[in-house]
């Protein structure tokens, strides 16, 4: 399931113009998920946006899925989704840059998402 969910969460982030999306294949290398989708919004209230549309459409979407926790809503600046199978990482461009979350996983498959 993770590599369709994987895709399902790249493209509800696409359709709300998110960008540098990135799927990180992790099932050789951790135990605790299958994937990280990894995205950017441009502000705080895009990032918001952006977790909106992947909670609404993966509420609605068959199976229903909702996430174990959501970290972050808060401030915006980095919004964690935990899908399980898949966490998704929604950035504004300077908490991305600063976190460089796909070099400490380097080692990791990953693909952009257009």
């Amino acid at each position: 399931m993770a590599p369709a969910l994987a895709d399902r969460i790249a493209e509800i982030a696409s359709d709300r113009k998110a960008i540098d999306i990135c799927v990180i294949d992790l099932r050789e290398i951790v135990s605790y998920t299958d994937a990280f989708v990894v995205c950017t919004g441009n502000t705080d209230r895009q990032t918001k946006a952006i977790h909106d549309a992947i909670l609404e459409q993966l509420k609605r979407d068959e199976p229903r899925v909702l996430p174990r926790r959501v970290e972050g809503l808060g401030k915006g600046g980095w919004i964690l989704m935990d899908y399980l199978d898949c966490v998704v990482h929604i950035f504004t461009p300077e908490a991305r840059s600063y976190y460089r979350l796909e070099n400490l996983w380097g080692e990791a498959p990953a693909r952009e998402v257009v």
